[in-house]
């Protein structure tokens, strides 16, 4: 952890923030995944910082030592957007660049749909945005894997995940990583397993870490995990179909912001359903880059790569 990290709180819509910022300049608003924190921001903050920006990376609700809601709902991404323009307005500014990978960038993508005055850009990795789906998410993967074992659907039931998962921490990491990293090969598809399986079940232990994360670096997100639990991480996921009924009004709505979509070519996630397709159509100022011997974790497998395409991205956007 580096002396450059400033860590601060802000409290917006009844929830404390824990924030980490570097450098001074216009504002670039991080926003992470699953199973994440602001940490896996580490190698952008710095260097977008040098580049003049001012980067903020958020511990989302749930995670680390922001707050962690009692209420599953307080998780749905139309919450988290009016947190993310509250956030930049607490800061000071009143336009901001999107940033989310993950379970971030549905976060990074809904904000920019809903706050067009206020998003100048928006930059999405590794999950795509393809406008509303017609039938509610659930529907649809139970459709799509029928007898087969997904994860999103293994985490609808409150208390099932959370007690398999946090019974061995270091495994469920070791694994969640692995499986989607470019050591795993694609490994993420488990549908070979049965829907009545468990995580363990569809992940084996592939007994070391990605080359992506030290020792050191995985500590930390272990301690985080450990200390917090999973609850609330889980919670985004049993919001999906609340997701999607919040957002009926946003159904024929663009992105009309400059966007950029970063994604791994070893990275089985973003093919899954059909956002991948449809992107040009929700999103008609895009920008793809397909980043190569790279899986699910894109900031964190190729950072520099990913540090250019983000600097280059943002250096062409109007001043």
């Amino acid at each position: 952890m580096t002396s450059d990290f400033h860590h601060s709180f802000i409290t917006v819509n009844q929830l404390r923030y824990h924030l980490v910022t570097c450098g001074e300049g216009p504002l670039v608003l991080f926003t992470h995944g699953f199973p994440e924190s602001w940490y896996s921001w580490r190698n952008q903050l710095p260097a977008l910082a040098e580049a003049g920006y001012r980067a903020v990376a958020v511990d989302m609700p749930g995670y680390g030592k922001t707050d962690k809601p009692e209420d599953p709902s307080r998780y749905n991404q139309i919450a988290i957007s009016d947190d993310m323009a509250a956030i930049a307005d607490s800061l000071g500014y009143d336009t901001f660049v999107s940033v989310g990978h993950d379970w971030g960038a549905p976060t990074a993508w809904n904000t920019a749909l809903r706050f067009p005055d206020r998003v100048r850009a928006v930059v999405g990795m590794s999950i795509p945005y393809g406008g509303r789906s017609l039938t509610p998410p659930t529907q649809g993967f139970k459709r799509l894997f029928s007898d087969c074992f997904f994860y999103m659907l293994y985490f609808q039931t409150p208390g099932v995940a959370e007690a398999e998962l946090e019974s061995d921490i270091p495994r469920f990491l070791r694994s969640f990583w692995w499986s989607s990293s470019v050591e795993g090969k694609g490994g993420f598809d488990t549908t070979s397993v049965g829907a009545d399986k468990a995580l363990f079940d569809a992940m084996p232990d592939p007994g070391q870490l990605p080359a992506f994360i030290s020792e050191e670096e995985a500590d930390y997100y272990r301690s985080e995990f450990t200390q917090n639990g999973l609850r609330g991480p889980l919670n985004y996921y049993r919001n999906l179909d609340r997701n999607w009924e919040l957002s009926e009004s946003y159904k024929d709505a663009t992105v009309t912001q400059p966007s950029l979509f970063l994604y791994g070519d070893c990275d089985p996630i973003p093919h899954v359903g059909g956002e991948f397709k449809r992107m040009k159509e929700s999103l008609p100022k895009l920008t793809t880059k397909l980043i190569e011997n790279c899986g699910h974790w894109t900031q964190q497998e190729q950072p520099e790569t990913v540090n250019r395409h983000l600097i280059e991205f943002l250096q062409q956007l109007p001043k």
